[in-house]
């Protein structure tokens, strides 16, 4: 018997269903959860830095995490939506080569997988002021997280379920892009979580291929041919999404954030930012704040 163990699961956010008209339209969104939407009825577009789709009834749709994208509707727009969290036992995303819209022509099933999702977890809409002055959003956070460690084995464990299954809508080989992926060395997935848990510390090449004995070369060599990237990129791209997560969920200021993500001054910590995200620190607040919570 092959065995396979899941290296991906999913944190459940927020799950409703929205009547959406010409206010639902913004630009230069990202965010540190995923969305994916059910359309039953009007239209939209979702458009990335590489493709442009038209929101139709009858489709599923999906939004990585850390994804730049527009969201807009000229007119009228109803969807159901989910949105979660990922978390990856090596800290690699299942999109982390996809960040990308997808589109998938909905089933059936994936209708009753919302309906089900909707029942089980209820009062999981957006139901606060779209103002982000008016609420915290730290507290925002962990409210619903509160939800979830409070749902009982049988509905946690049901809503993961369906949240793998949504997500598996998009890896079918004709929407999703695979990439073959080798058994990592124990060593290097050992660095990958080390690195995830302590990104405020230093985190130098030389440091990291000593923790695992291994020659500088030599280690940087078998952590990019493993991870695609080199390491001071692969921890620089670790820093930034921590930091991104904090400005959506914290009120800590940018320095204090740059302490946190392991960057020895501001200003660094702002030319990485910019180099990752296309937007300075402010900008990507301001965006935030632009956006706060809409619903969808």
């Amino acid at each position: 018997m092959i065995k396979r163990a899941l290296q991906h699961t999913f944190s459940l956010l927020n799950i409703d269903y929205v009547q959406l008209n010409s206010k639902w339209n913004y630009k230069n969104i990202i965010s540190p959860y995923y969305r994916i939407y059910y359309i039953d009825g009007g239209c939209g577009e979702l458009t990335d830095q590489s493709v442009l789709l038209k929101l139709e009834p009858g489709h599923l749709y999906i939004i990585p995490s850390f994804t730049l994208c527009n969201l807009s509707c000229n007119d009228h727009l109803s969807q159901y939506f989910v949105q979660f969290f990922e978390e990856s036992c090596d800290g690699i995303s299942l999109f982390a080569n996809n960040r990308t819209i997808l589109k998938a022509e909905a089933t059936d099933i994936d209708i009753k997988l919302f309906l089900r999702l909707l029942k089980i977890n209820p009062g999981r809409g957006i139901n606060r002021s779209d103002n982000p002055k008016i609420y915290e959003k730290d507290i925002f956070y962990k409210e619903y997280q509160e939800l979830n460690n409070q749902q009982n084995i049988a509905t946690y464990m049901e809503t993961q379920g369906i949240l793998l299954q949504l997500v598996a809508r998009f890896l079918n080989p004709t929407i999703y892009k695979y990439h073959k992926k080798s058994i990592i060395p124990v060593k290097i997935t050992e660095t990958l979580s080390y690195i995830l848990v302590n990104l405020h510390q230093e985190l130098s090449v030389s440091y990291l291929a000593s923790r695992v004995n291994q020659n500088i070369d030599y280690f940087s060599r078998q952590f990019k041919e493993y991870t695609g990237e080199r390491p001071v990129n692969y921890i620089n791209e670790k820093r930034i999404e921590r930091a991104q997560y904090l400005m959506a969920t914290s009120r800590m200021t940018y320095s204090e954030i740059s302490l946190q993500t392991g960057f020895e001054n501001l200003s660094y910590f702002s030319k990485t930012f910019k180099k990752f995200t296309g937007m300075s620190p402010r900008e990507y607040k301001k965006q935030i704040y632009s956006v706060g919570f809409h619903q969808g």
